[in-house]
């Protein structure tokens, strides 16, 4: 006759990979962001360690947020953001002629290069000059990755409430 069970229950540990993300979880994630002609634009890779970050905290573009959520470790998956979803449509208002004296005067002006502009809230942001004469320069204050379509590849590393 076999023993007779007690009612204590064997300790049994949550694995890690049945949960899933969710708002309020911290996360570490390799990606790989593309454009649809397969430019590599970004990638986790490149800065040498996973992006971690903490869901619903709006560190990283919302599409790439909402994408994450329901993942689980272990889980990879490819998603196309549209602009709406990364980091917003182009914007035509948001370029700028200014008086060339208002720019750092220890570099010369030239199209194509990005400065970093102070924000009042001490946030810096890049800006892209569009065209330059004698006395002003044409700022481009878009987003680089604006109007743009996204596609990454996500592969979750860990989940941490």
């Amino acid at each position: 006759m076999p023993a007779k069970k007690s009612g204590a229950k064997p300790a049994v540990k949550k694995e890690d990979n049945k949960s899933t993300i969710k708002k309020g979880d911290k996360v570490k994630v390799e990606y790989e962001g593309s454009f649809d002609d397969g430019t590599v634009f970004d990638s986790s890779k490149n800065h040498g360690k996973p992006l971690e970050f903490e869901v619903g905290a709006s560190k990283v573009i919302k599409g790439f947020e909402d994408a994450m959520i329901g993942m689980k470790k272990g889980e990879e998956k490819k998603i196309t953001l549209k602009p709406v979803d990364a980091y917003g449509d182009y914007n035509p208002e948001l370029v700028k002629e200014v008086p060339k004296e208002q720019l750092p005067k220890d570099h010369e002006l030239k199209p194509g290069m990005i400065l970093l502009m102070g924000l009042p809230n001490g946030v810096q942001v890049p800006v892209k000059i569009a065209e330059v004469n004698d006395k002003t320069a044409t700022l481009d204050l878009n987003h680089p990755l604006a109007g743009k379509t996204l596609n990454f590849k996500l592969k979750v590393l860990e989940i941490s409430a």
